[in-house]
């Protein structure tokens, strides 16, 4: 008896506890056009208890207690929504409409859809990221009609304002881009990755890109500028990443096939597989590219292989590996004097220069949703390359080849490294705020040597006498440890404020030596020098950063940030062995701020622009000057310029203005317009002749524009290039003299034609690169693989056919 009493009070108090609670159940849709809007932020703040909105827009929260609440809904790309009830014990059902940010205009509609023109943003909070009040770029590649299988830079980055674009490559295996006067050589100004890690020779020490995924692979490329390099690093340019295509959900392999053929022996062929099995996912390719060059002696082998593999491991939680290989043999025609240009942009003196690199990248990627308020992110990578230079440089680049050893230089680079991100949406008071901070360990180690090499013609990339003739030899370790925080505060739906903070340690080593062999006129060897040296470098600082993002209107977003910014001096700049230049050793970091204030639209079907003003304050800005040493030879010398001021007006603007006129019709007629106006001036210098002096690499003016036309599957595109003059050192000498190294590089105007056509599973696309076949260039070379001016390509075809199964 007394058992059946205590189970019936135990039942009471179940019953009691079970109807004491009440479940909160709903689904959201969009106000505009009722479509269920998946990954909603649903919290109910008494209780703390949240989740999100899935594919139906459906959610549930299956126990809330008696009493008064308040839930809380938000969305990255919608108003936030607040709604007050009172649970009784039964279930609570809510339908909401969430209003975007966007409204009707007229006869225009304007509507939440990724955009057909190439072109868009990062969204306030998206991807383990911060962007709210950012500067933020966008390319999606599948959505250009462009040369894609020679990766044409000057194509696909062609709506993103101010960048300016090395083009001595016509084979898109080097991307090389700088903006508002930041070298553009291997995009080292930037802080360059794939997939959110690391892609280049070392971030700091080294920051070379000598590899660029092919675009043919890529869905997404972020650019992103100003504050927000603070959540990547210290760089003035900011960040580039090209995230990969990602997996086909649907199928459980889709396979395209894409060959590519075109001017100057020039062909490509890329095939990637994809797809889902259960919770396995997968994605990757293999490419191959050769040609020979529009100039002679100019020759080229690729061979790039990806493969990105994910495992769901739960709702919650999932991994990720990626393995990146790539290779390529390049011969190298040297570069040109001002004469040798006029004369023949397309003449080679030399045959016996080679370059090599191979590049190993391994990354793990780890994801954990926690909750709907919680996310953590690590990424673990790592790095195993070399690139080698073989040739020929002397330093009057007109000088006959005479079949002497060639000069010979190797760089080994082991490298890796660890980020964790974890991100935090909170509520203060009534609106909810993002919080990330996030960590960062890298370790870094390059080996670099120079020496004499093989008097062959051949890619024999072996010392002639490694014991003897090898009079360059360091080794250069880099350790670097950094921790951030960034806070979005909501102070209502109109405006939002984004203070960021970031702490770095840099070390970084020199530890080798460096000599030089002294010859008679016979060419031999009668003294060979070494000199050890070691030096070390360590430091540590904090930066800061401020976004702010006011937005009047549903259709607009007014935006302005401020950030301080830190470039470490390179292994470069540390020791360096070119017959044509001397490094100061006094050399130090360069620090500075950069300011951008805009105003921008949301991404719509229909129209899209970005006009903002930027202002760049760089100090101990390091460069390259010319002057005369005892014998009256001419050197550049490379160390703290003085300080430099950087400002101008940045504006994209982009409209399919038929389908403005007519929005009933199935043609489409895209116009866009993007320019940069940039005033540059050395406010300070220590160096005669710099004060006063245009910044190196910023043309006052750098126009793109073009137009797109679009019938159902067919597509065609024009685009139009022009840059003005602008100078390669700082005392803004013009002639090149016998070297070519330095002097200005004259202003061009490049036009460039494409078409696409899409029929069943087959897809077709032509290109003209270069349509008036001008002859231009847009580099001279320090050092490999010039010196000297390294002319661009002329006018060049290209056919491309696609199959998808």
């Amino acid at each position: 008896m007394k058992l059946k009493v205590f189970n019936i009070f135990i039942f009471c108090l179940i019953m009691t506890k079970t109807l004491a609670q009440a479940q909160l159940s709903g689904i959201i849709i969009s106000k505009k056009d009722s479509l269920p809007l998946q990954g909603c932020t649903i919290y109910v703040t008494k209780g703390a208890q949240s989740t999100t909105s899935d594919e139906q827009g459906k959610f549930v929260i299956p126990t809330i207690s008696l009493g008064n609440h308040t839930v809380h809904i938000s969305h990255p790309d919608f108003k936030s929504y607040q709604h007050s009830f009172k649970a009784d014990g039964q279930p609570v059902i809510l339908k909401v409409e969430l209003h975007n940010r966007e409204n009707d205009l007229q006869e225009v509609t304007v509507t939440e859809k990724q955009s057909d023109f190439g072109y868009t943003r990062m969204r306030g909070v998206e991807n383990m990221g911060i962007y709210e009040g950012k500067k933020t770029e966008v390319i999606l590649p599948d959505k250009l009609v462009a040369n894609l299988a020679t990766n044409n830079a000057r194509q696909v980055y062609a709506r993103v304002p101010g960048l300016n674009i090395y083009e001595n490559d016509g084979a898109g295996l080097q991307l090389s881009i700088g903006g508002r006067g930041l070298d553009p050589n291997r995009s080292s100004n930037f802080n360059v990755r794939q997939n959110g890690y690391d892609i280049s020779a070392d971030a700091l020490g080294y920051p070379e890109s000598y590899y660029t995924p092919p675009i043919e692979s890529v869905g997404r490329i972020q650019i992103i500028r100003g504050a927000a390099s603070l959540q990547y690093g210290t760089q003035f340019g900011g960040l580039l990443n090209f995230v990969m295509k990602k997996p086909v959900e649907n199928r459980k392999m889709e396979l395209v096939v894409r060959q590519s053929s075109g001017s100057f022996g020039f062909y490509n062929s890329f095939t990637s597989a994809s797809g889902t099995v259960g919770k396995l996912s997968y994605y990757t390719f293999v490419q191959y590219k050769r040609g020979d060059g529009w100039r002679s002696n100019s020759h080229f082998n690729n061979v790039t292989v990806f493969s990105n593999v994910n495992y769901k491991i739960s709702e919650k939680t999932k991994v990720g590996i990626d393995i990146t290989h790539m290779n390529y043999l390049a011969q190298q025609p040297g570069g040109q004097s001002d004469d040798m240009f006029k004369t023949n942009p397309r003449q080679s003196n030399r045959e016996r220069n080679w370059f090599k690199v191979n590049w190993n990248m391994l990354a793990l990627n780890f994801d954990h949703k926690f909750n709907s308020m919680n996310e953590f992110n690590l990424r673990l990578f790592g790095l195993s390359a070399f690139r080698y230079s073989l040739g020929f440089r002397p330093n009057r680049v007109a000088t006959v080849d005479d079949n002497s050893e060639r000069d010979l230089i190797k760089g080994n680079f082991t490298n890796w490294g660890a980020e964790a991100r974890y991100l935090k949406r909170h509520y203060i008071g009534k609106m909810q705020s993002v919080l990330l901070v996030g960590s960062r360990y890298y370790h870094g180690f390059n080996h670099s040597l120079q020496g004499a090499g093989s008097n062959g013609k051949d890619a024999n990339f072996n010392f002639a006498d490694a014991d003897k003739l090898v009079t360059y030899d360091y080794r250069f370790p880099n350790r670097n440890v950094s921790v951030f925080a960034e806070n979005v505060l909501y102070v209502n739906d109109l405006f939002s404020v984004t203070p960021g903070v970031r702490f770095e340690y840099i070390n970084t080593i020199a530890d080798g030596y460096y000599g030089n062999i002294s010859r008679d006129l016979a060419g031999n060897i009668i003294n060979i020098s070494k000199t050890d040296e070691y030096r070390t470098n360590g430091r540590q600082f904090v930066i800061a950063g401020l976004g702010l993002s006011y937005k009047p209107a549903p259709y607009l977003d007014m935006y302005g940030n401020i950030s301080q910014n830190y470039r470490s001096i390179t292994f470069s700049d540390m020791r360096i062995s070119n017959p044509s230049s001397v490094i100061d050793p006094n050399m130090k970091d360069e620090k500075g701020h950069s300011l951008d204030i805009g105003i921008r639209s949301y991404q719509t079907s229909l129209y899209n622009f970005d006009v903002s003003g930027f202002y760049l304050n760089y100090n101990n800005r390091i460069g390259e000057v010319q002057f005369y040493d005892e014998s009256n030879r001419v050197l550049r010398k490379r160390g703290n310029v003085g300080r430099a001021v950087i400002m101008g007006l940045e504006s994209y603007g982009e409209a399919d203005f038929l389908r403005l006129l007519m929005p009933k019709t199935n043609f489409s007629g895209v116009l866009f317009t993007n320019i940069a106006v940039i005033h540059s001036t050395y406010k300070e210098s220590e160096i005669v002749g710099v004060k006063g002096k245009q910044v190196e690499f910023v043309p006052k003016f750098n126009i793109k524009s073009g137009v797109r036309f679009g019938y159902k599957n067919l597509k065609a595109s024009f685009q139009y290039t022009h840059l003005s003059d602008q100078f390669t050192e700082a005392t803004n000498a013009v002639d090149g003299g016998v070297t070519g190294v330095v002097g200005l590089i004259p202003s061009y105007t490049i036009m460039d034609a494409s078409i696409s056509y899409e029929f069943k599973k087959l897809r077709f696309e032509g290109s003209v690169n270069n349509l008036a076949n001008s002859m231009y260039f847009t580099r001279r070379a320090t050092g490999y693989p010039g010196p000297g001016i390294l002319p661009s390509d002329g006018r060049g075809f290209y056919l491309t056919v696609q199959v998808k199964i």
